[in-house]
């Protein structure tokens, strides 16, 4: 007997979206499924065929396959498994070719230890250019008195009662086969009654454990680090979770950052302004020389190239920008005073551009 086509099967046509072949499964699945329509086989072979036609249909490569080649491939070359109904239950079927539609998966077997979170602060100049810092984490380990057991010397677990050790529990809902973690031993599928008086039947006791972070150049503060697999391990061999490293940059004497640039303040006196002088200005790297031309305002940027913090992810560094701050004294000598009114009195005789044009503004508005 010739197989019906999987397309026709879901009631989709052949260039449907994934979405479309999803929403379509889910509601064959609730019209067919065996606990549904008990005794029935017409409905168990129908759901059978629709599991078929969304394995392969849900899946990139298998589809393009069967676009090309139909039925001829067999169900082993389509990458079909194959599911005995009488014997697996409706949460294996989950999953298997489920878990993706309905967002299921097993609990408590192999599930991923906790993540750990950890603060690190650093200088502004290691953020800048990075560092590698190494630092002490609490750890869970394998309880050295019951050697993981949890149990107490001389003493083994047994297994769970409520759900015969499986560490799951199986009920129904409606026409549903739900399957929950056992309440009474936690997943675990067995239960200690003397438990380890050093771990309290964890099987683990908490030790320091040193783990060295590479900070990278450029980072900023509130950076968020991770460090695959140094987490808490997983229970029941399950994997280990990460490592969150959160950095906090401290704050520094002269710069600010303003992403791979940083930003500096000089103060010079109003002769260095007025003619002209060479500076020296503190960099990442150290002094720098820096040129002031004569006529020079208060609050202009000078651009060191090259001189700011490397570029997170990228090559290179940015720059540092100097912005010079010309100071008034606030307190003159007697003959600071006679030679400043001296030179007001010369400045009045040939006013500078910015005052010639400023005094003509207000004349225009004020008369």
């Amino acid at each position: 007997m010739a197989k019906k086509d999987y397309y026709e099967l879901l009631g989709v046509s052949s260039d449907a979206a994934e979405s479309e072949i999803k929403k379509a499964f889910r509601r064959l699945v609730l019209q067919y499924h065996p606990d549904r329509n008990p005794g029935d086989r017409e409905a168990e072979e129908t759901f059978k065929q629709i599991a078929e036609a969304y394995q392969v249909l849900n899946d990139p490569e298998k589809r393009a396959l069967y676009d090309r080649y139909g039925h001829s491939l067999g169900p082993q070359s389509l990458g079909i498994d194959i599911f005995d109904f009488a014997r697996t239950p409706f949460e294996d079927l989950f999953d298997n070719i489920f878990s993706d539609l309905f967002g299921g998966r097993r609990r408590g077997r192999g599930q991923p230890g906790e993540d750990i979170r950890y603060s690190l602060t650093i200088s502004f100049d290691e953020a800048a250019f990075g560092v590698e810092k190494e630092i002490e984490i609490p750890r869970s380990a394998i309880c050295q008195e019951c050697g993981g057991s949890g149990c107490k010397s001389g003493t083994h677990p047994h297994p769970c009662k409520t759900c015969g050790g499986r560490g799951q529990v199986y009920f129904r809902e409606g026409f549903l086969s739900i399957t929950r973690t056992c309440n009474a031993c936690g997943g675990e599928g067995k239960v200690i009654d003397d438990p380890c008086p050093k771990c309290r039947g964890t099987g683990r006791s908490k030790k320091k454990e040193k783990v060295v972070v590479k900070v990278p150049g450029g980072v900023d503060n509130g950076a968020r680090l991770r460090i695959a697999g140094k987490g808490e391990p997983g229970p029941r061999g399950g994997p280990s979770g990460n490592l969150y490293v959160d950095v906090s940059v401290e704050d520094h004497p002269f710069f600010i950052r303003e992403g791979s640039d940083i930003i500096c303040e000089v103060p010079i006196s109003f002769p260095q302004a007025a003619l002209g002088a060479e500076i020296e200005v503190p960099t990442l790297d150290g002094k720098e020389d820096l040129k002031i031309p004569s006529g020079t305002q208060s609050g202009r940027i000078f651009t060191l190239k090259g001189k700011g913090a490397v570029r997170l992810n990228q090559h290179g560094r940015g720059d540092q920008h100097v912005r010079v701050i010309v100071e008034v004294p606030s307190k003159l000598t007697s003959q600071q005073r006679r030679l400043l009114e001296e030179f007001q009195k010369i400045s009045l005789e040939e006013l500078s551009p910015g005052i010639k044009n400023f005094i003509e503004k207000v004349k225009e508005v004020f008369g």
